[in-house]
């Protein structure tokens, strides 16, 4: 079932370890035929708690069109990803 996401990814707040974690998200998304309908980098900011040693990250959020066993195979990918420090999806029609 195609469902609406918003997906919240933060990068490593070095600029080329972002844009190598930026192609990775967006070559699974392509991958997995993930229909993007809103892009938007909300840069550099500062961390709640230390991530993977980092004290700062690079936000960037997105809204899509996805099946839902998708957003659990990307989730998956994701986790395992040393290029994402943390990511979130959300289904906004079930909240």
């Amino acid at each position: 079932m195609i469902a609406n996401y918003e997906f919240t990814v933060i990068f490593n707040s070095d600029e080329e370890k972002m844009k190598e974690g930026l192609a990775f998200v967006l070559a699974a998304f392509e991958k997995n035929g993930v229909e993007i309908t809103k892009q938007d980098d909300m840069g550099v900011r500062t961390l709640a708690y230390t991530i993977a040693k980092q004290d700062k990250g690079h936000y960037v959020y997105f809204e899509l069109k996805a099946d839902t066993q998708v957003i659990k195979t990307l989730a998956r990918d994701f986790q395992l990803s040393t290029l994402v420090l943390k990511f979130l999806f959300v289904n906004p029609a079930k909240n």
